[in-house]
């Protein structure tokens, strides 16, 4: 699909978009600016070879599994803008000197509100309510509350600041962790986890997957949890070993609420699928009504950067 857009201006630049209609719901863009659309999931030929050799800037489709393959034909890519949070698979795949812009603050809130509905249906039982809800029980029970609760928030970026925000709303006490110590903001740094882990009662990582980060949370600091503590993933699936975790929710020591899991997609006959205390979404925390309207505000504001020789907002570096 192609949206060509002539122009005489010497600094026409070409851009590659998801979408198209942006210019009908934010304002037209730039004169010198050329719009081309491709969603991935329409066949890459629809794009004339003569604009694939054009395009500076493209703005990758959101969620679609392979894409990247258009990367190659792109031939005076200066600039790919992912709508992701985390791009560290797709960073290795850009040829030298093309800049990598990634999703950051898109999906704060929306990550952030499954993370607090994941620990709140943990912490009050809502999968069993929904259990006998069809089984036709009324069988009330005292539950856990979030209220006075000790939370981990492990990997805290951006996201982790959301997740921070709906939890002390709802009066629970926040420990700040990330790769390194930052002091001045309360942070510590990953390599305390199994000194912080035996006074926390609910661990919420939110770690993007990098060398540093793959098994984080290990048998050692899954150990260092209390009896009966909650282990929330809404980051990478890897950051949190899934073995050492199946032993601890087998036994009934901890429970577990996982967006994200390793391998991913959960395969049907998964031991995690019916271990106990464990509620299992499909790696869905980013993907809410919020997300479209804030990504175009994004999109449409870089390519006008672009068209301007600007700087271009979120660098991945």
């Amino acid at each position: 699909m192609s949206d060509n857009r002539e122009s005489t201006a010497p600094d026409t630049v070409d851009v590659l978009l998801p979408w198209s209609g942006l210019d009908e719901r934010h304002g037209p863009w730039p004169p010198n600016v050329r719009v081309h659309v491709w969603d991935g999931l329409s066949p890459e030929d629809e794009l004339p070879p003569e604009v694939l050799g054009r395009v500076g800037l493209w703005v990758m489709p959101y969620a679609v599994p392979g894409a990247e393959r258009l990367l190659p034909r792109l031939t005076r890519l200066r600039a790919v803008q992912s709508l992701s949070a985390g791009v560290e698979k797709l960073q290795p795949l850009l040829p030298e000197g093309v800049a990598l812009h990634n999703g950051r603050g898109l999906h704060d809130s929306s990550t952030a509100e499954h993370a607090l509905g994941l620990v709140l249906a943990a912490q009050r039982d809502l999968p069993q309510w929904v259990v006998d809800q069809h089984a036709g029980r009324w069988e009330p029970h005292f539950t856990r509350s979030l209220a006075d609760c000790k939370v981990a928030v492990i990997g805290y970026g951006s996201i982790g600041a959301a997740v921070e925000n709906r939890l002390l709303a709802c009066e629970a006490e926040v420990v700040r962790v990330a790769r390194r110590a930052r002091p001045a903001e309360g942070v510590h740094p990953a390599e305390d986890l199994v000194r912080l882990l035996p006074d926390v009662d609910i661990a919420v990582l939110v770690l993007p997957e990098t060398p540093a980060t793959v098994g984080l949370l290990g048998k050692e600091e899954l150990a260092a949890l209390p009896d009966g503590a909650l282990v929330v993933n809404v980051g990478r699936g890897r950051t949190l070993d899934t073995e050492a975790l199946l032993a601890e929710v087998r036994n009934g020591r901890l429970r577990a609420a996982l967006d994200v899991t390793d391998p991913e997609p959960l395969p049907a006959d998964h031991p995690l699928r019916t271990a106990p205390g464990v509620l299992i979404t499909p790696h869905v925390a980013g993907g809410s009504a919020s997300f479209r309207p804030r990504a175009e505000r994004l999109v449409v504001d870089q390519v006008h950067r672009f068209a301007a020789g600007a700087p271009l907002r979120n660098p991945f570096e």
